[in-house]
């Protein structure tokens, strides 16, 4: 089957670039958010909106979600006018947004019943780098339900992973792997924060950073956000500690011994109580500059981040 009509719901900071790099690559593209002025340059540029989402089941084959959180995306699924009721055998459902395990593994269960296929493709790699379609995707879902996605995921993503046929996996990897950056911001807090108290320039302690073997993709990127103080990484507090709170529950489910999980996720939600649930994650070290009594900032640094490299076609790593 060629997949011409694609449908699109959700969009938001990331899902509005993911449905415009589909429209770059040639497809039909029927789109559809609670908010319909977040469609006004998907729409100039040969989208069609949609009112409802038995609309866009009707008119397209894939569909794609990206939401902000698990409660959207049951609403979304499992509403009587949501996808798992107007599925039927000719349509494919990709899920982008971060999710729980158990409720991805019910959707497809449930969408099974209705000969429907089911994929789950959280992207990762920041916001900015969705634009250009060079962010990352990791894929898990049946074989023969990749292979038929994976023109689409070759125009919203670059590097383009694929774990195995197991739903549940991507979730599972995307919510660690921002476990893993989130700890990235805590620790680059603090030796932001060390530096200063020992009178180095930051913007040399930066650059410093970036040649050692303690840099990192979090450093290069959210790093500058966080001296130049615009913090904008379109990723917010009520977001990170959604993920966290699943990398929690996945941590109490094989009963790991870790004392840095509860502690990061303690850390955020601290931030999101003190700073607000939509100020962004990456300005984390709010709290320890209160707590120091010293402001983190350097010249020269970004206030949002650009990417910079050419728009390529995606590949399988």
């Amino acid at each position: 089957m060629k997949d011409i009509n694609i449908g699109f719901i959700g969009l938001g900071n990331l899902g509005k670039n993911l449905a415009n790099s589909i429209l770059l690559g040639g497809y039909k593209l029927f789109i559809h958010d609670l908010n319909k002025k977040t469609s006004t340059k998907l729409l100039k540029k040969g989208a069609i909106w949609c009112e409802d989402v038995e609309t866009i089941m009707k008119n397209t084959t894939i569909i794609i979600t990206c939401l902000p959180s698990p409660k959207t995306v049951s609403q979304v699924m499992e509403s009587k006018n949501g996808i798992i009721k107007n599925s039927n055998k000719r349509h494919l459902i990709i899920e982008c947004s971060s999710n729980d395990e158990e409720d991805v593994q019910r959707y497809e269960k449930k969408l099974k019943k209705n000969l429907s296929e089911y994929l789950e493709a959280p992207l990762s790699g920041g916001e900015w780098r969705s634009k250009k379609g060079n962010i990352s995707v990791i894929v898990s879902g049946s074989k023969k339900n990749f292979k038929r996605a994976l023109p689409i995921l070759k125009e919203i993503g670059y590097e383009i992973v694929y774990l195995g046929k197991k739903i549940g996996s991507a979730s599972t990897i995307k919510v660690l792997t921002n476990y893993l950056a989130s700890i990235n911001l805590l620790s680059i807090s603090e030796v932001y924060m060390i530096s200063k108290k020992y009178n180095l320039n930051l913007k040399s302690v930066y650059k410093a950073i970036k040649v050692s073997s303690g840099n990192s993709f979090v450093h290069t990127s959210e790093g500058q956000l966080i001296l130049s103080r615009s913090f904008n990484a379109q990723f917010t507090m009520d977001l990170i500690c959604k993920d966290l709170r699943l990398v929690e529950k996945i941590r109490n489910k094989y009963n790991i011994p870790s004392k840095l999980i509860p502690l990061v996720l303690k850390t955020f939600l601290d931030g999101k109580n003190q700073l607000g649930e939509r100020e962004f994650s990456t300005a984390i070290p709010k709290l320890l500059e209160k707590k120091c009594n010293q402001i983190l900032k350097s010249s020269s640094f970004p206030k949002i981040l650009i990417d910079k490299k050419p728009r390529k076609r995606g590949i399988v790593v």
